[in-house]
């Protein structure tokens, strides 16, 4: 048989970003020999634009590569005279724009202004607390530009992006030369570096905490799991004490001892995490061999004649008491008793319960056992 060969088809990807330090995007460079730094001109979804190549073509499986949208060509001077003619138009813009926030009294800060490759649309970029009317605004620029205008509100950090500046550190932002994407940062990154919380020290261009806090982030988790943790109490050859800092760069640890004196010892000094007892706790502390055992100290034994008189004098001293208890309480009168009222039913002479007749009706009353019976009416 004949072996069969599957021809497989391979397509160029490139990188390119729109912007500095932006968003990158891969399209297919087709037959076009590119470098990094050269700049096209590609078809977007806001229309034509023009980017500049971050990584050269790399050949991949036309499946891996999908549905990615060709590059046009090559940008060419022409072009490039057309982008700074881009960029004067939008310096224009943003000044007339900028004079008519004002003038309206419109609670927003204008930051930038993007013209499309082709000068169809002009997008505003803005910073505000909530929501602006800007319908009137709108109407202004589309009457005076005469192009689609796209109003577009973003974040400070955004703005810190887009505007540039020199971080506390010195250098140029990070977000603004290389920094693409934002991660997310937390006052628990800045604890764990051992760095003062202090807002005006951790705190960017922007407002927001420093995005150079999360790049040492991990490495410091796991440097310090070699180290003890602060007031864990350790030993070494000479000292025991609590951990009060621990640095981990320099790999020292300060250490407050039981008379609050601190020395600062490393980390390969320490011998142990458990301490042992100190002085003073040995000596509170004594095993039970040298504790002295304390006798229980016995009352000296009372003589019966003793005992006898004591109880002589507790008894008469409750019969007086008892004697003026009964004197003080007022004698009630004497009734006399009332033979009829107090004699005892007839079932309580007899001892036999009294028994009830649910039959009886009403208004008829049994006949008492003294009376005597009444004969029938037929007798």
């Amino acid at each position: 048989m004949v072996p069969i060969y599957q021809e497989v088809f391979l397509s160029h990807i490139v990188t390119i970003q729109f912007s500095k330090a932006g968003k990158i995007y891969d399209f297919d460079a087709g037959a076009l020999e590119l470098a990094a730094g050269d700049h096209v001109i590609v078809e977007t979804e806001r229309g034509a634009g023009v980017g500049q190549v971050v990584k050269p073509p790399v050949r991949k499986e036309a499946g891996a590569a999908g549905s990615l949208t060709l590059v046009k060509r090559k940008a060419t001077p022409e072009d490039m005279a057309t982008v700074a003619r881009i960029a004067q138009k939008e310096q224009e813009a943003y000044r007339f724009c900028v004079d008519r926030i004002m003038e309206r009294s419109m609670p927003m800060k204008l930051v930038r202004v993007e013209y499309q490759f082709d000068s169809s649309k002009a997008v505003f970029f803005f910073t505000a607390d909530g929501r602006v009317d800007f319908r009137d605004l709108v109407k202004d620029l589309a009457h005076s530009f005469h192009t689609r205008i796209e109003m577009r509100q973003i974040g400070v950090r955004d703005e810190a992006k887009m505007t540039g500046g020199i971080a506390i550190c010195g250098r140029e932002l990070c977000c603004s030369s290389f920094l693409r994407e934002f991660q997310p940062v937390s006052v628990k990154m800045a604890k764990e570096q051992n760095l003062a919380l202090n807002p005006n020290k951790i705190s960017g261009q922007c407002g927001r905490l420093l995005c150079c806090l999360d790049y040492e982030y991990e490495t410091y988790c796991c440097l310090r799991k070699n180290f003890p943790k602060s007031g864990k109490r350790v030993r070494t050859v000479n000292a025991v004490g609590v951990v009060d800092k621990v640095n981990i760069l320099t790999g020292n640890i300060t250490l407050k001892l039981d008379d609050n004196k601190i020395i600062t010892i490393k980390r390969d000094e320490i011998l142990g995490d458990g301490a042992p007892i100190t002085v003073s706790e040995a000596s509170a502390i004594q095993s039970p061999a040298q504790t002295p055992q304390r006798t229980r100290e016995r009352r000296p034994e009372r003589r019966p004649e003793q005992r006898r008189k004591q109880e002589k004098t507790s008894l008469e001293t409750y019969n007086n008491q008892a004697d003026s208890a009964a004197k003080s309480v007022p004698t009630p009168p004497v009734l006399r008793e009332n033979p009829i009222a107090t004699a005892p039913p007839a079932a309580a002479k007899t001892g036999q319960p009294r028994k009830k007749h649910r039959s009886r009706k009403h208004g008829h009353r049994k006949p008492s056992d003294n009376s005597t019976p009444t004969p029938p009416s037929g007798a």
